[in-house]
């Protein structure tokens, strides 16, 4: 019998990230002692005062649908903390709430791409991106990054890369995989590029913001002249724990968001009534209410840098953001581990995880080939046995050329 599925799905990637988890949970329930830093997810629980509201719209009802680009107070609340955070001007016209940052980014490609437009990826990039926008019919242009360079697309690069087909770029700062945040001077750079371009449009993911140890961040879509062709994506499920909520949104110019509305309403229609609600409460706190969360990733990124740097054959950059680390494991490549031969990233990962019972994912998922990525939100205890584990399978003494 031939395959009845749509070419569409046949030709989609499954999420290396989530694919990596499964494993892992798997794994585990067969009594495997499996440390787990695939996925990204914060290891704190939603703060009270989001719980305590979350339980008031349950109280007050907020049970029947809401409106498909969310609740108007909502996007009030949003447009409040795009202007405090962020110097951006949005009005609630140019927000839309989402089903999590993912529909975001779904909706956007959809109502942006046509056949063969193409997409610039400065890699690495987060996992979805390139399907994202294969999905929708677009054409994903790879930029390629190194930890020499943090993982940052230059100006020249960027111009480089566009062609008359170049529809948008998108990327992430603070980055996921590479935690690198860009300053003021560098996104600027990127758009004296970007000007001379009008029919470009940059999609900036956000997601990471709060979780930044930089001292700074600068939106792009506030340096100017980028408001109008910036589409700026954010949520609350990073810097609020709050990845179950499932409350993501944009803030992009009125006909965009009026395209992502249209599309949503067709698909999902308006996000979780109480979770809305609650995200509300979240976006109007002053971040300073995260700024223990922060301190502690901030803590483990040092302690993880250190102990990857004790590790020979291993490069590492110092992520200003986000919660990963991004490792270059190249010098891996072509030797046998314990008589595992390494052929590639895939191969390293997929080692640690038989090995070391360290779960990790493959740099390949996110464009980067050299590199492997894991996520230290979870405790020092954990973070230095997993770190133990993968010095000792990563020992130079066990290695043949």
């Amino acid at each position: 019998m031939s395959n009845p599925l749509s070419d569409r799905i046949n030709n989609l990637a499954t999420s290396q990230t989530l694919a990596m988890a499964a494993l892992a949970r798997e794994l585990k329930a067969q009594g495997k002692d499996i440390i787990s830093l695939s996925l990204g997810e914060p290891d704190f629980n939603t703060p009270d005062f989001i719980k305590e509201a979350a339980k008031k719209a349950i109280d007050e009802n907020y049970s029947t649908y809401s409106p498909v680009d969310g609740y108007q107070d909502l996007k009030e609340a949003i447009c409040r903390k795009f202007k405090r955070d962020n110097g951006l001007d949005y009005t609630p016209s140019q927000i839309v709430v989402s089903t999590g940052a993912k529909q975001s980014l779904y909706n956007i490609a959809q109502v942006m791409l046509n056949d063969g437009d193409e997409v610039i990826l400065p890699a690495p990039y987060w996992v979805s991106y390139f399907e994202i926008v294969k999905l929708s019919g677009g054409v994903p242009v790879e930029v390629p990054t190194s930890v020499d360079t943090d993982f940052k697309i230059t100006p020249e690069q960027l111009e480089a890369a566009i062609t008359p087909k170049t529809k948008m770029m998108w990327f992430s700062s603070p980055c996921n995989p590479s935690g690198s945040v860009y300053s003021r001077e560098e996104l600027t750079a990127l758009a004296k590029v970007l000007e001379k371009h009008p029919n470009i449009y940059v999609v900036a993911d956000e997601i990471y913001e709060h979780i930044n140890f930089s001292g700074t961040f600068c939106s792009i879509g506030s340096i100017p002249g980028m408001l109008e062709k910036t589409i700026t994506v954010n949520g609350v499920a990073k810097a609020f724990a709050m990845t179950g909520y499932r409350i993501g949104y944009i803030g992009a110019p009125e006909f965009i968001a009026k395209a992502c509305t249209k599309i949503q309403g067709q698909v999902t229609s308006g996000a979780n009534s109480v979770a809305q609600r609650a995200t509300i409460t979240a976006v109007d706190a002053d971040p300073s209410v995260l700024n223990h969360m922060v301190q502690a990733f901030h803590s483990r990124r040092d302690l993880v840098v250190g102990l990857l740097k004790e590790i020979p054959g291993v490069k590492i950059n110092v992520p200003e953001g986000a919660f990963y680390v991004f490792p270059d494991v190249s010098s891996f490549f072509g030797k046998t581990l314990k008589g595992t031969e390494i052929k590639d990233a895939n191969d390293v990962s997929m080692y640690l995880l038989a090995e070391a019972c360290v779960a990790t994912v493959t740099g390949d998922a996110f464009g980067n080939p050299n590199c492997i990525r894991f996520s230290y939100a979870t405790s020092d205890e954990l973070l230095k046995e997993a770190l133990r584990r993968i010095k000792e399978a990563l020992s130079f003494s066990e290695v043949t050329a």
